[in-house]
């Protein structure tokens, strides 16, 4: 298909990011991926992080020969859009401002941006936050970061996730229509949708509207499924790839496909970083994608 295949950071570097990004960016080239998915919040990319560090970054990742075409996070869960508190959806406007800065300096076009939730499903200590509450704080936050984006040239790619919002491609499709189609689209997570419908209509309905796409698979389990469907295998689970491949093909998706491999089956004990995993899904995804 021709797309940048990466890997999400997390795999090779820890949830506390506590493995160096250098490493990290030498340990995936060198087991064949052409890109690496940084994540912006902590370590080498905490809050706080400078121009000339990032310019140091992006430095060595062309010298190890590779791309670094999109920016994850995991921050909004925290601090999202759609937060009851006025003060925490400043937090999230102006935590995304600075992620699109350090993204600019780092050469990166895109990032991932949780629009928000309803609900966190795995944490109940989260608010409740009705669906048109959710929708008017999500469209609010995203236009407060259009002149950040469009000044620093850095696309804002919504992700569908477990949030119980936009759970479908027509409600994610209309949230982001709300917005300058050059400045804000999908970023796409093959495996998030598997839950409740199937990546290749969700890829028919969001057709140019898809900025990025996350790959990986799930067991689907009585009628539905939990957060341990979630495996360390991509190619073992509900995913039909070559039909998400035949509809990516159909919309002419040139863009990056990254595997976020994440085993939830293994709680309670998860942990990263695991390089085999890596080294494992370096293979499957040449396979699927390349």
């Amino acid at each position: 298909m021709g797309n940048l295949l990466q890997i999400n950071y997390i795999t090779l570097g820890g949830f506390a990011s506590e493995k160096p990004l250098p490493q990290a960016m030498a340990e995936a080239r060198a087991m064949g991926y052409d890109g690496l998915e940084p994540v912006f919040g902590a370590g080498c990319l905490a809050p706080g992080v400078t121009q000339e560090e990032c310019r140091r970054l992006r430095a060595c990742a062309d010298k190890t020969g590779l791309r670094l075409g999109t920016m994850a996070t995991g921050s909004y869960w925290a601090a999202p859009f759609t937060h009851p508190r006025a003060a925490v959806r400043r937090q999230a406007v102006e935590f995304t401002e600075n992620y699109l800065q350090v993204a600019s300096w780092l050469g990166i076009d895109t990032v991932l941006v949780l629009p928000g939730a309803v609900a966190v499903p795995w944490d109940p200590s989260q608010p409740v936050v009705s669906y048109a509450q959710a929708w008017e704080r999500a469209t609010a936050g995203l236009k407060a970061c259009l002149p950040a984006a469009r000044r620093l040239g850095v696309r804002l790619a919504v992700e569908n996730v477990w949030n119980w919002f936009l759970a479908d491609p027509v409600a994610m499709r209309a949230f982001v229509d709300q917005f300058p189609a050059e400045l804000v689209g999908v970023y796409f997570d093959a495996g998030n949708c598997l839950v409740n419908g199937y990546p290749e209509h969700w890829i028919e309905m969001l057709d140019r509207r898809i900025f990025a796409v996350h790959v990986k698979n799930f067991r689907r389990d009585d009628c539905g499924g939990t957060l341990h469907g979630f495996g360390d295998d991509l190619e073992s689970g509900a995913a039909d790839w070559p039909a998400v491949r035949r509809a990516l093909r159909k919309i002419r998706y040139r863009g990056p496909v990254t595997a976020e491999m994440i085993p939830f089956s293994r709680l309670p004990d998860l942990r990263l970083p695991d390089l085999d995993l890596a080294r494992d899904t370096a293979g499957k995804l040449r396979r699927l994608f390349g």
